[in-house]
């Protein structure tokens, strides 16, 4: 059985790493073909292709540190912000869509198995059972800090998000301003690249000189982002603290939206379906 995990799970790495290196290879080229060939048209571009990344759940990071060193900090910070929130809205879009088109479309062959992907992931993040509550109420507050405070995966988090109430304006505001610290954080580091190929292949012709200010840089960087996660991670405990006692003080019970379990013990069980008001009744 040890055997057998290790060797799935080596398979796995492996299978990720290879599909990371192929999407890095088609970044690179495709930052190269924004660097010779569109000219002013370039921060347009890079921005536009954070949609179908997002969307796929690609890591981005290579087109963020791609605009840093194409476009400098200005231009590359503008165009990297405003590409990641389109894709976030992207996807969060496409998840509202299939939440609603999927179990109509085929109610009993999703019945059967268990629901989306998503929706199962939610088991490995027990603490989102408590935020789908306080979104609720607190919609922008709860957004912003989810995505200061790495509770979950961006991608991930684009489509549990389409699975709460929150309304789209507060969703797209939230998120911008939440994803501007490591979106700043990756465009300087690009910033200091000498060579587009260091986007994805290192940096290994650097002097001394230049590699200590990068590693300066990298360090006052990941000291500036972890200082913003833990305010904002104690930030999201209060704020969930805040709605377990108004829900107590209003007599609302403090219990996770409505769940609806698969018949089939052996799926996935699900921990979020549909988010009813706390004020209603449930329907049975």
């Amino acid at each position: 059985m040890i055997v057998m995990t290790f060797g799935m799970y080596s398979i796995g790495c492996l299978a990720i790493s290879s599909v990371s290196l192929y999407f890095n290879m088609i970044l690179k080229d495709f930052l190269a073909w924004i660097e010779q060939d569109l000219g002013p048209w370039g921060p347009l571009a890079l921005a536009v292709a954070y949609i179908p990344l997002t969307i796929l759940s690609v890591p981005a990071s290579v087109l963020t540190l791609g605009g840093g060193y194409l476009f400098g900090l200005p231009v590359g910070f503008i165009a990297d912000s405003v590409g990641a929130t389109l894709g976030a809205g992207a996807a969060f879009l496409l998840g509202r869509a299939c939440k609603i088109a999927v179990p109509k479309l085929f109610s009993s062959y999703y019945e059967q198995l268990g629901r989306s992907f998503f929706i199962c992931k939610l088991e490995d993040y027990p603490k989102f059972r408590s935020v789908t509550i306080a979104i609720q109420r607190s919609g922008f507050k709860i957004v912003l800090l989810l995505r200061l405070a790495p509770l979950v995966p961006f991608n991930l988090l684009n489509y549990l998000l389409s699975l709460t109430p929150v309304p789209m304006g507060e969703y797209m505001l939230a998120s911008w301003l939440g994803m501007i610290p490591i979106t700043l954080a990756l465009v300087y580091v690009g910033t200091t690249l000498k060579d587009l190929s260091d986007v994805t292949h290192g940096l290994n012709k650097f002097s001394k000189a230049r590699w200590a200010f990068i590693v300066l840089s990298l360090l006052v960087s990941v000291i500036l982002m972890i200082c913003v996660t833990l305010v904002a991670k104690e930030a999201l405990d209060k704020a969930l603290a805040e709605e377990d006692e108004r829900a107590d003080g209003d007599g609302t019970p403090a219990e996770p939206p409505n769940i609806e379990a698969d018949s089939n013990e052996n799926l996935c069980r699900p921990i979020l379906v549909r988010i009813d008001s706390p004020h209603e009744n449930p329907e049975m």
